[in-house]
């Protein structure tokens, strides 16, 4: 059920005076954030990618070692979406915010770097990035770009210009453990924070799914923004289950004009 508009006005209002008020704001992302952009999410009924894939078969690092050129077949219309993808009016508009100094530390669990896109810089990538690849033999990284346009038009495994062993992207898969240094540094933002705001995750994965409440154990006030409900909804002084891209520039708007 959708929020009466005035309703959701006052709770962007008191949003904007939360951030107004705050000096350490860390702010949490998911797959909701990305799918204005055309990036679909992993989750949503008849549309989220595993609806329609069963992930531990095409997405985990033992399925990539035995099988990576049937990791590439299913990675390869996402590719696609993922290279022409550019950031909506919430990835613009927390930028702005980093940049007028209100947002401290943004954490993302998305792969798809439109934060970097839109001009954010201090982001911290849980789930790794596909800016850049690794060998699987020899372990040497290479930037993405030139790889990934060849694979998305012709199909081109990427390939090692070493030793020629397949290049895997730096995301994390199924059965990896999360990058250390990205995870304490999330931790400690999280629990240094004294506002946090969730935008488009349902908070379903763990370790990721527990920061929100390393926060508000420690006294922080926590706004959350997304389609549906999530767990930490009941220790949220606001929640707006609205389109992100719609909600978070009115925040920001809101932030920066005093109003």
């Amino acid at each position: 059920m959708s929020v009466p508009a005035g309703q959701v006005q006052t709770e962007i209002e008191y949003a904007a005076d939360l951030f107004r008020k705050a000096s350490r704001v860390v702010v949490l992302t998911g797959a909701g954030i990305s799918t204005p952009s055309g990036i679909p999410d992993f989750r949503s009924e008849g549309t989220g990618l595993w609806a329609r894939d069963e992930s531990l078969e095409v997405a985990s690092l033992t399925a990539f070692r035995y099988a990576p050129e049937r990791f590439y077949a299913w990675f390869r219309p996402l590719a696609g979406q993922l290279l022409e993808a550019e950031p909506n009016q919430a990835h613009l508009a927390l930028a702005a915010l980093e940049k007028a100094g209100y947002l401290k530390t943004l954490i993302t669990q998305n792969i798809d770097t439109l934060h970097h896109k839109a001009g954010s810089e201090n982001v911290i990538e849980m789930h790794g990035t596909l800016r850049t690849l690794s060998c699987t033999q020899c372990f040497r990284q290479f930037t993405a770009e030139p790889f990934v346009r060849p694979f998305v038009e012709k199909g081109d495994l990427p390939a090692c210009s070493d030793c020629g062993g397949v290049l895997k992207p730096d995301v994390i898969l199924f059965g990896e453990q999360l990058p250390q240094t990205a995870w304490l540094e999330a931790l400690r933002a999280s629990r240094s924070c004294d506002l946090m705001m969730i935008i488009g995750s349902s908070l379903e994965v763990l370790p990721v799914a527990g920061l929100p409440m390393q926060a508000v154990d420690r006294g922080a006030h926590l706004i959350v923004i997304n389609n549906t409900p999530t767990y930490i909804d009941v220790r949220a002084d606001i929640v707006i289950l609205e389109d992100a891209a719609e909600i978070v520039p009115a925040i920001t708007e809101s932030v920066l004009n005093g109003r």
